[in-house]
């Protein structure tokens, strides 16, 4: 699965890290992922998400929120409000880079952040929740005991998976206003709700009083005997599965674009898809293909690379030429291959570095003599291509208007 890694800024300039998990083919759709509390962009609920919308030709981005995993900030100094505000930041990134996610998933605190915000963003089609509160002051259960010493002191260490984290009282006072069920009833999004009967961190009936102020369309999706955080493969992967093709229904409602038209012979267009920094959207007749650097190369794979595309012109007009004179000269040829390598001879003594192209064929058949092996080596050093890199080849090169 190609994956594009970056930062945008947050809505205090703070660097927040993303990755963008692309499907292999063109994307129909983009999707945000919003993590649980104190999780990161890397929990594997998230990874098996992402993966399973891709097969389906959805794109996924999903980031750190402010101090947590890659992300810049301090922890101690966000609440939800400021979880809000960094997903609008990732939104108006994704709208920028030509990007806006039509589908909006959230998980445990991530899932009631995402029913934040998600009426006021007008290209959401479709909201996922999992393991998501109700009442965003659900989360304060987590560290009950430690509310006093919050309250008198202003912030305390708590542990939160094992881990230690500073909650000030700003939290506390920032969850205690936020009004969900004014925010659901007016979501007016296609909406599922996954939750596990038995989560012990946030309760199924959270589910229950989501799933009765939303307005339909909605969804509701059991997790039998799955835990909060879907540690379980099988149960990571069955929400994904189910995540995917529910949200197909509604993203294909988007009309795809019409295929641009066939170009005429001998025109070939190559642009930027903006998918990923180097990737680009091919158009040759009526097809269309990608082409890309490999990752050392600073690309994602997605496609070959532009030598591959040289080597791949020499080789199949190689062996495209000698099929058919070995029809017209009725030489018993069954089958060619051509194998082809590049690479740069650097200089040594008197002679100057150069390129140099390697190419070996491959020729078959029982009845093929030796003297029909001369006549299609010969043949092969006269195919077009070949006569195009060896002979007097100018590129002209000018600015479109």
């Amino acid at each position: 699965m190609p994956v594009e890694r970056f930062d945008f800024p947050s809505a205090d300039g703070i660097k927040l890290a993303a990755r963008l998990d692309l499907p292999e083919g063109p994307v129909r759709a983009y999707a945000l992922f919003a993590h649980c509390f104190t999780c990161g962009k890397d929990i594997h609920v998230a990874a098996r998400i992402a993966a399973a919308l891709a097969q389906r030709g959805i794109a996924t981005i999903r980031f750190d929120f402010t101090g947590l995993g890659g992300s810049g900030g301090d922890f101690a100094n966000t609440h939800f409000s400021s979880n809000l505000a960094d997903l609008k930041a990732a939104i108006a990134h994704m709208r920028v880079t030509g990007r806006a996610p039509s589908l909006l998933i959230g998980h445990s605190l991530g899932g009631a952040a995402v029913l934040g915000i998600a009426g006021e963003i007008p290209e959401v089609r479709a909201v996922a929740v999992i393991g998501a509160p109700y009442d965003v002051g659900h989360i304060v259960h987590q560290f009950q005991d430690s509310v006093p010493e919050i309250e008198a002191k202003g912030e305390a260490q708590v542990n939160l998976a094992g881990r230690p984290f500073t909650i000030r009282k700003e939290f506390l006072e920032d969850v205690a206003q936020h009004d969900q069920q004014r925010r659901i009833a007016k979501l007016h999004r296609a909406l599922l709700v996954l939750h596990s009967p038995i989560d012990d961190v946030v309760g199924i009936d959270n589910a229950r009083q989501i799933y009765e102020a939303a307005l339909h369309p909605k969804s509701f999706i059991s997790l039998d005997n799955a835990d909060h955080l879907l540690t379980r493969l099988a149960d990571a992967q069955y929400a994904a599965s189910v995540i995917a093709g529910w949200a197909e229904r509604y993203l294909d409602a988007v009309p795809e674009p019409d295929a641009p038209p066939a170009l005429p012979q001998g025109q070939v267009t190559v642009e930027e898809s903006r998918r990923t920094k180097l990737e680009q959207l091919v158009t040759a007749g009526r097809h269309r293909y990608l082409a890309d650097e490999p990752i050392e190369e600073g690309g994602q794979d997605a496609g070959p690379n532009p030598y591959d595309f040289l080597l791949s012109a020499l080789g199949g007009c190689t062996s495209m030429t000698l099929r058919l004179y070995a029809e017209r000269k009725q030489i018993p040829l069954d089958r060619v291959m051509v194998t082809l390598h590049h690479r740069r001879i650097p200089a040594e003594g008197d002679q100057p570095a150069h390129e140099m192209i390697e190419r070996e064929i491959l020729l078959t058949g029982p009845n093929l003599s030796a003297e029909d092996r001369e006549k299609l080596l010969v043949i092969a050093n006269k195919c077009p291509v070949h006569r195009t890199l060896t002979g007097d080849l100018r590129v002209e090169t000018r600015l479109a208007l």
